[in-house]
């Protein structure tokens, strides 16, 4: 495959960042057919049409979109790197740039990037979506880490550097129940309407074992794989969810829920996915080398 042009890729940055062919050329002081001519090639490498011409003004594709976020990646290292290797220090304000698995919990996130949210001198960039993608962000290094709860297996031709940095609890949660006896697991599940994450989870995987191990069969109102939508469900369905209790610590507190017992040997573990690099950022080696307690922030996110 041949390599990408990072000159054409500067002037398809240019235009998109401009939004206007005409002012993009005279500020890169070359002319409008050789600006155009410069994208078209570019467009013909990637095998995508990057904009769209309406009338006279040009609309970036959802090609051209993408493409659009990576040149910001590429051009931003490169500045990163002038400045580390000329000079020997990184610029004043240091990017770290984070990838999280779309139906990971969003108080884990924050509580992760919590001792950054105050640093004048740090800029996150907070990235979602698929396990799949946000790994080939990662190998092109448009990404610094990438966040999951699911374990990420490395071999010769992926290679990941996945750790555990933290773990914690599961539970069953609904609201109040009428009896005052203390809640079985697993007897008292029969005929219990269930919200369950996607049978893509390790949690929900890990359950669906314990239920085959004790025979039992049980009645699933909801499968969804975003914990937050879990949360609404639980508060609003009158179903028992299965989930991390912290992710509805308010509506414990309140007492519009209770959590009916932490479900035996069932555990979520959160893992933090790089690449080797030689030149690790500073802001992901400190973030990576808190301890559990920590990372979760008081107890766990919610």
């Amino acid at each position: 495959m041949a390599r990408l042009n990072f000159h054409h890729l500067h002037y398809f940055w240019a235009v998109a960042k401009d939004g206007n062919l005409t002012r993009a050329a005279a500020r890169l002081h070359v002319s409008q057919s050789v600006l155009s001519t410069q994208i078209r090639r570019l467009e013909e490498q990637l095998g995508h049409a990057l904009f769209n011409r309406v009338g006279r003004t040009l609309q970036i594709t959802e090609a051209g979109r993408m493409t659009l976020t990576y040149a910001e990646s590429i051009f931003s290292s490169g500045n990163e790197l002038l400045a580390m290797l000329r000079d020997g220090s990184r610029p004043e304000r240091q990017v770290l740039r984070i990838g999280s698995v779309a139906t990971l919990s969003r108080n884990f996130q924050e509580n992760f990037v919590r001792p950054l949210m105050t640093r004048s001198d740090v800029e996150l960039v907070l990235q979602s979506g698929g396990l799949d993608e946000l790994l080939r962000r990662l190998r092109v290094h448009t990404l610094d880490v990438v966040l999951s709860n699911r374990r990420v297996h490395g071999d010769a031709d992926h290679p990941w550097r996945c750790r555990s940095i933290a773990r914690q609890p599961v539970s069953l949660v609904g609201r109040p129940r009428r009896k005052r006896s203390a809640f079985r697991f697993p007897q008292d599940l029969a005929g219990l309407p269930l919200l369950l994450p996607s049978r893509e989870s390790d949690i929900r995987a890990g359950f669906d074992l314990l239920c085959e191990q004790h025979g039992l069969r049980c009645h699933v109102l909801a499968e969804v794989d975003d914990m937050a939508l879990l949360r609404l469900l639980a508060r609003d369905s009158g179903a028992v969810a299965l989930l991390p209790s912290v992710v509805v610590r308010d509506e414990l507190r309140s007492r519009q829920l209770v959590e009916y017992c932490v479900v035996p040997d069932l555990i979520e573990t959160f893992y933090a996915v790089t690449v080797k690099r030689h030149f690790e950022p500073p802001l992901l080696k400190q973030l990576l080398q808190r301890d559990e307690i920590d990372v979760l922030g008081m107890g766990g996110p919610r």
